[in-house]
């Protein structure tokens, strides 16, 4: 067990991941009295100042661990701690920088709303389960977090809980993230199996169990245990198969689009540093476990799920749904980071990614905002998160337009945003990995070029056909979207400042001199650079950046639209490739056909087996009765009544009257001597 005692950046630690659980209690004790989010605000506000302070203390220094002992099974003890190190304090940061915005928003975007004491209750409860999922020492103790994250994601996702579309969509969120955490809880069994422990900084620190480099073919051999090749790609695969569902990823990426049936301000929760990021935080934690073939599994998904996320968002005319596909695609990005061996810059591509993901679903959510309150006053049969609906918001919602302009250069990799940066990076380093892989290796970076060259447009697509194309509920003049209130707009200007090249360098066209990898890139393996690519790639994707931004503007502003609507590839995208449909016939239908089959079969066989039982006891019992009554019973009421008979009988004898008695007594006598004189005779 570590030495540390519980020091002040361990107690900030700590601080940081109890306070917002304190909110979550006092919140659901007070109740509808709670409604104002003063106390969520407060304890989320010192999480981050806490977190700070630990981050301050921890990054570039020596990793910080506790443990105090937790239970013990036979012979095995386990543990509860905090493990602080420059991954931990970075993600502990990251959710109270996100999470704090969020909240602010949350005051203007959810007034009103009746049921506003649950949704601060359950946006504390999210924080606090995701904060000790990146400080969990032990890997039980991150599995408890992680089942805390989906639990919570779906109370958020399912807070209109009148709505039908709402409760479907959590149900779908908690049943596939399921099917993952099978995946994430065999891997934990595989590990605990091979080496007693499950202790994070023993299985995978610089000096743990699992030792083997990344790429060895051999297994992983340690003094206190042993895990085979194969066990190891098995439990590998097992902590993907987690990330997969929880990360959405192709093909269990379904519940993430339709999870934008919660409030806006929680998707942007969500889909920026908090339970989309969990799987990419799991697996740069056990990253030394992944083999030569876990990694190319987690490469090719990524690549699959980028290209299918951003192809699938198209045609799509949902504003939040656009921007889930988003979602999906770049967690792709950072799926092919990891696959690649460069987690920190999938790490890095996490953190400028929840900047701007998170303000796209904020500036998003004004949008809407905008749009329902013009429905409401003008009675309009719209859809407020149809992009179709909008245009020329640009006028109206300067401001706005602005803070999603700058998300949007930021998604689409343009030079001087934060996202330029991390994504580019991503692709010079598949091109890298490529090189020292053979040729068909080379398929990898070039889908995802062909993804961000799709990203570009489909983003580009949403400002066209928000903020420039010819207004459609605009048309009438006397209908006017109002700009987002000050308690929306703030969190939205501190998240573009954030979406910018200055808070990651000063050097806003050289990833190499990104502080945030240097603290990381000392845990992670590097791969030889191509010096040409790092100039070639960023400048080619800016260009292909330009191009698709001149192609939207000239389809959807000008109106020069060539493509078919009916056509069989827009319609795959439309669909989102026909998969729900997919999932519902070989699954859902099926299943549900199942359970029909065997409620028949408890209700005529399994029932019907106990009811004939049932049936035939009673009639046995019935029999039983019958024999009992008039049988036994009958018999012992035949000797009473026989008794009582003669005791009627001889009671009547019985006057009082010495002259009966008398003649009775000479009755007798006279007849035994009748006897004697016949019986002579």
């Amino acid at each position: 067990m570590p030495a540390y005692t519980l020091t002040y950046p361990l107690l900030a630690a700590l601080s940081a991941v109890l306070l917002p659980f304190a909110a979550f209690l006092l919140t659901a004790v007070l109740g509808k009295k709670a409604k104002h989010g003063t106390i969520s605000i407060v304890a989320i506000s010192l999480s981050l100042l806490a977190a700070g302070y630990a981050f301050t203390q921890v990054w570039g220094n020596t990793p910080i661990h506790i443990q105090w002992h937790w239970f013990t099974i036979g012979r095995h003890a386990f543990h509860v701690g905090l493990l602080l190190d420059n991954m931990a304090v970075l993600m502990l940061v990251l959710v109270c920088l996100i999470a704090l915005p969020v909240h602010c928003y949350s005051i203007a975007y959810m007034r009103g709303d009746p049921g506003i004491h649950r949704y601060w209750a359950y946006l504390s409860l999210f924080c606090f389960a995701m904060l000790g999922l990146v400080v969990a020492d032990n890997l039980l103790l991150m599995y408890i977090c992680w089942e805390l994250v989906g639990f919570a994601s779906y109370l958020l996702i399912g807070f209109w809980y009148t709505r039908d579309a709402a409760v479907q969509a959590n149900k779908k969120a908690f049943i596939v993230n399921r099917i993952g955490d099978i995946g994430f809880l065999l891997g934990i069994a595989i590990l605990h199996s091979s080496f007693g422990t499950l202790d994070i900084q023993a299985l995978f620190g610089p000096q743990g169990l699992l030792t083997a480099p990344m790429g060895a073919d051999t297994p992983a051999i340690a003094a206190e245990g042993t895990i085979t090749s194969g066990w190891l790609t098995v439990a590998g695969l097992a902590f993907f198969l987690g990330t997969m569902a929880k990360s959405a990823q192709f093909p269990l990426h379904v519940w993430l689009p339709d999870a934008m049936e919660g409030p806006t301000s929680v998707s942007s929760l969500i889909h920026a540093a908090t339970m989309v990021a969990a799987g990419v935080f799991l697996l740069a934690r056990v990253f030394p476990i992944f083999d030569d073939t876990t990694l190319l599994v987690i490469t090719t998904t990524g690549t699959v799920t980028a290209f299918a996320a951003a192809y699938f968002a198209l045609a799509q005319y949902d504003i939040k749904k656009i921007l889930a596909f988003s979602t999906i695609s770049q967690l792709g990005f950072m799926m092919v980071g990891i696959g690649i061996g460069m987690y920190h810059v999938a790490l890095f591509h996490l953190v400028t990614h929840a900047f701007f993901k998170c303000l796209l679903f904020l500036s998003a959510g004004a949008i809407i905002h905008g749009m329902q309150h013009a429905k409401e006053k003008h009675q309009l049969d719209i859809d407020p998160q149809d992009i179709r609906h909008m245009g020329g918001l640009r006028r109206h919602m300067p401001l706005t337009f602005t803070t999603m302009l700058i998300a949007s250069l930021a998604l689409a990799g343009f030079p001087f945003t934060a996202g330029y940066l991390s994504k580019d990076a991503l692709l010079v380093h598949a091109f890298e990995w490529a090189a020292l892989h053979g040729e068909a290796a080379i398929a990898i970076p070039l889908v995802l070029v062909i993804v961000s060259i799709l990203t570009s447009f489909y983003i580009f697509r949403l400002l066209a056909k928000v903020f420039f194309a010819r207004p459609s509920v605009l048309a009438n003049n006397d209908i006017h979207i109002h700009e987002a209130s000050r308690w929306m707009l703030a969190p939205m200007a501190f998240l573009a400042f954030c979406s910018l090249f200055p808070i990651f360098t000063f050097h806003p066209l050289n990833d190499g001199q990104v502080w945030l990898l240097h603290g990381l890139v000392a845990e992670a393996p590097t791969l030889p650079p191509l010096r040409p690519l790092h100039i070639l790639v960023p400048a080619l994707a800016t260009a292909a950046t330009l191009v698709m931004a001149t192609l939207a503007w000239r389809w959807y502003v000008n109106g020069h639209y060539p493509i078919r609507t009916k056509g069989v590839l827009y319609r795959l995208s439309e669909r989102q490739g026909y998969l729900n449909e997919l999932y519902d016939a070989i699954i859902v239908r099926p299943l549900l056909k199942l359970s029909l089959l065997l409620l028949w079969i408890d209700h005529h066989v399994v029932d019907g087996a106990i009811n004939g039982m049932a049936t035939a006891g009673r009639s046995l019992a019935g029999i039983a009765a019958w024999i009992d009554y008039h049988l036994v019973d009958g018999l012992i009421r035949l000797v009473g009544n026989l008794a009582w008979g003669a005791g009627h009988v001889l009671r009547r004898s019985q006057t009082g009257r010495v002259q009966q008695y008398v003649a009775l007594v000479f009755f007798i006598v006279l007849v035994i001597l009748l006897y004697h004189i016949f019986a002579q005779a």
